[in-house]
């Protein structure tokens, strides 16, 4: 196996998490019986560019042909989209001359927002029956996965992008180098790019082992990244630190001719912080898999306690990461009564390996837990606002990352 960016021999274990089914491989009733699928998630990290990775054992038309995650069932979510709407609209002046490509799009849930200003949208998303939906809200989607063939095709078109976007795609992209240089063919010559992406720093920092999972092929520092596109002849001008999905990058980046935008200084300043913390040197990779291992020991001790009390434990959410987590500490459904979850094309399915049932939110108010162990994480505020009504009956919250923590 070779690195996916640098095509370096890949050596140096980041992390084994063991065994597991697709984290989006939700499971019917009737697939109870089957035997389901597993592969190695193992986790590597490349001597010569850093970039931390896994094997593709699945190819990108299986994983997301048809998904199950839509954007809009998370309010957060929504309001982040729509304040990053009205932030790229103030900073670059874009106009309704400007066209908008989002890359990922999802079912629209942020070109509505740039649809609602008039501007001129397009998604790209290969998942049909979510991009449907984005059909269903006006926004205009292609239905193919993003590369230098799609791009060259919609230059063709006359659709090159004013501003090009992708959120929480990098990650997921196989052939990273045909991904990056699609990105430079369809940018105008003067117009930006913006990426979101979770940062290895935080994913290491606070244990975050439970985002690591198929789907996501590659997981990355700024040091890694801004070598990667500048390999393809495109300038990182800023960048910025968000908080979502547990603490994410935000790069914005031109081509090489465009002297328009100067480099920040945040640029700089967040390169030296990563080269200070070693994320340059093959030695800050090699302690991750201890932290880990201490925190699933944690997890395990909340869920044999709890047993040992007689306290029912119940999920909130389904995502990909929660099928990790609970796969990884082997936490089933004698452990784990079920989980709830708002959308409803998840409502009446299992998780995978695990086979916890995904319930209506109501199920929680019918069986009054004594726990609600929240699997999103990252959005446990919006989370805990929602299920307020649980203090009735006494009832408690369980952050298991960076940290178990219970929580009135």
């Amino acid at each position: 196996m070779n690195c996916r960016f640098c095509h370096s021999p890949l050596e140096n274990i980041f992390i084994s998490l063991g065994k597991s089914p697709l984290s989006n491989a939700y499971l019917k009733e009737e697939d109870l019986q089957k035997k389901e699928s597993v592969y190695p998630l193992d986790v590597y990290v490349c001597s010569q560019c850093f970039l931390v990775q896994l094997d593709a054992f699945e190819s990108p038309q299986n994983i997301f042909s048809n998904y199950v995650y839509f954007s809009s069932y998370s309010e957060t979510w929504l309001k982040h989209a729509k304040y990053y709407v009205n932030q790229m609209m103030e900073r670059f002046d874009f106009n309704k001359d400007s066209r908008i490509v989002e890359i990922a799009s999802n079912d629209g849930y942020l070109l509505q927002y740039f649809l609602e200003k008039g501007m001129d949208v397009l998604g790209i998303e290969p998942a049909v029956n979510v991009a449907e939906r984005a059909k269903e809200k006006g926004v205009p989607t292609e239905i193919v996965f993003f590369g230098m063939e799609t791009a060259q095709k919609l230059v063709r078109e006359n659709k090159q992008a004013d501003l090009l976007l992708g959120n929480n795609v990098l990650a997921h992209v196989p052939d990273l180098n045909d991904f990056v240089e699609g990105l430079k063919i369809i940018l105008k010559p003067e117009g930006i790019i913006t990426i979101e992406f979770p940062h290895l720093k935080c994913l290491m920092d606070d244990r975050q082992f439970d985002t690591i999972y198929h789907e996501h092929f590659s997981y990355f520092s700024f040091l890694t990244v801004q070598n990667i596109f500048e390999h393809h002849g495109l300038i990182i001008f800023d960048v910025e630190q968000l908080t979502t999905h547990g603490g994410s990058l935000r790069i914005y980046a031109r081509h090489k001719k465009n002297n328009k935008y100067v480099i920040s200084h945040r640029v700089s300043e967040l390169i030296q912080i990563e080269r200070e913390e070693g994320f340059g040197a093959l030695n800050k990779y090699r302690h991750f898999v201890e932290d880990v291992r201490q925190l699933k020991k944690d997890i395990q001790s909340f869920f044999i306690k709890a047993k040992q009390d007689g306290k029912t434990v119940v999920g909130y959410g389904a995502p990909a990461k929660g099928n990790t987590l609970l796969n990884y500490c082997a936490i089933t459904s004698d452990m784990m009564k079920y989980t709830v979850d708002k959308s409803p094309h998840k409502q009446g399915l299992f998780l995978p390996g695990s086979h916890i049932p995904i319930y209506h939110p109501d199920k929680i108010k019918e069986t009054q837990p004594d726990y609600i162990f929240i699997l999103p994480w990252n959005i446990k505020e919006e989370i805990m606002e929602q299920l307020c009504f649980i203090k009735e009956w006494g009832g408690q919250f369980v952050v298991p990352v960076p940290s178990v923590e219970v929580m009135v």
